[in-house]
C-alpha cells in the first residue's frame, strides 16, 4: 500500500473538509490533516501521532508548546488538549490513530 500527499491533498481539496481519512487496518486510521488559519480540535479518545509533511508552527501539547516543521514526529496521548498554533499557510500533516478507546498504557 502507497499513498503519496500530492495525491492525497488533491482527494482532500475535493472532499471540502481540512481531514481525510485515507487508510484503516486493525486500529490504525491514517488522515491527512490541512487546517486553514486555526486549528479547532478537541481531544481524541485514542492516542495519535502527526508526521508533518509540509509547513511549519507551533504546537500545544497539554501544557507543553513547541516549534515543528517537515518532517517532526508529534505524539498525543487519548484524551490531551492539543492543537497547531501560527502556522503556515502550506501546513499538511499525516495523522495516524491507533490503539483502543482511552488509549494504550505505557509500560513502565
Amino acid at each position: 500500500m502507497k499513498i503519496n500527499p500530492k495525491e492525497a491533498l488533491t482527494q482532500l481539496a475535493e472532499s471540502n473538509s481540512p481531514f481525510l481519512t485515507l487508510f484503516g487496518h486493525g486500529t490504525l486510521s491514517v488522515e491527512l490533516y490541512k487546517p486553514e488559519g486555526v486549528d479547532l480540535q478537541k481531544p481524541h479518545s485514542r492516542d495519535e501521532v502527526y508526521v508533518v509533511i509540509s509547513g511549519s508552527g507551533m504546537f500545544l501539547n497539554g501544557k507543553e508548546t513547541v516549534a515543528f516543521g517537515p518532517g517532526d514526529f508529534l505524539f498525543v496521548p487519548a484524551g490531551q488538549e492539543h492543537r497547531f498554533l501560527d502556522f503556515t499557510d502550506d501546513f499538511v500533516t499525516w495523522v495516524l490513530f491507533y490503539g483502543p478507546e482511552g488509549g494504550e498504557n505505557p509500560k513502565s
